[in-house]
């Protein structure tokens, strides 16, 4: 059974939500500042957690910045103001997705799913290899000249779809609907925030261009050795 730690302070909405999940198959565990959640993180090991930005003892995006010293598990940030600032600092510090205040129940599910699937889809894929890149989609691991990268699973996704299309651009609407699970909506820049992620972790190619590269008012494109964007 798929674990859901929740970590918000807002004791009534954790009760709803608790429930809700539970009745959809998802075994929950809930924390109510930022310090609990972070112990809660460490002993039960859950598979994705749902972290509100504004929390006592210790913020969200604290939280965010220790979990990732340490572990790759999807989170998935709750901001109650709904400012794109938000959202855009948690998914540079490794956020996997957001979700703003007020929500419905069944959109976090549905996003909370959509994140793992992310995160174990390609398990029978063979490795993928351009330049000095190498995606394992079986072992889930990535190597850039042989070193490991670490990846959020969201950036694995990401980084495994235009890898699949090396050479050619991948439309923005695509990597939304087959990484991110979902529209692009109006002034979302969750995708640039992810590839800008990709880029300063992969880095440029050995002889110094961008490794991924942007195509204005189309999407993105992986660059193959030799080739030109």
């Amino acid at each position: 059974m798929t674990r859901v730690l929740l970590v918000d302070d807002d004791v009534e909405l954790l009760a709803l939500l608790e429930e809700f999940l539970r009745g959809e198959g998802f075994e929950v565990a809930s924390a109510t500042d930022g310090e609990a959640g972070l112990q809660a993180a460490a002993q039960w090991a859950p598979d994705i957690v749902v972290l509100d930005v504004m929390l006592p003892r210790l913020g969200g995006f604290d939280v965010l910045r220790r979990l990732r010293e340490s572990s790759a598990v999807p989170v998935l940030m709750l901001s109650a103001r709904g400012e794109a600032v938000d959202r855009i600092v948690g998914l540079e510090l490794g956020a996997d997705d957001y979700l703003a205040k007020p929500f419905n129940p069944r959109e976090l599910a549905a996003r909370i799913r959509a994140v793992l699937r992310r995160g174990r889809a390609g398990s029978a894929e063979v490795p993928l290899r351009v330049g000095d890149v190498l995606l394992d989609p079986a072992a889930r691991v990535v190597l850039r000249g042989g070193t490991p990268v670490e990846l959020t699973g969201t950036e694995f996704a990401l980084l495994e779809t235009l890898l699949r299309h090396a050479g050619s651009v991948v439309r923005r609407e695509v990597l939304y609907k087959e990484v991110l699970g979902r529209r692009p909506l109006p002034f979302d820049r969750s995708l640039d925030v992810h590839i800008s992620n990709l880029r300063k972790k992969l880095g440029p190619l050995p002889e110094g261009r961008e490794r991924i590269v942007t195509v204005r008012g189309v999407g993105y494109q992986v660059i193959r050795p030799g080739g030109t964007p």
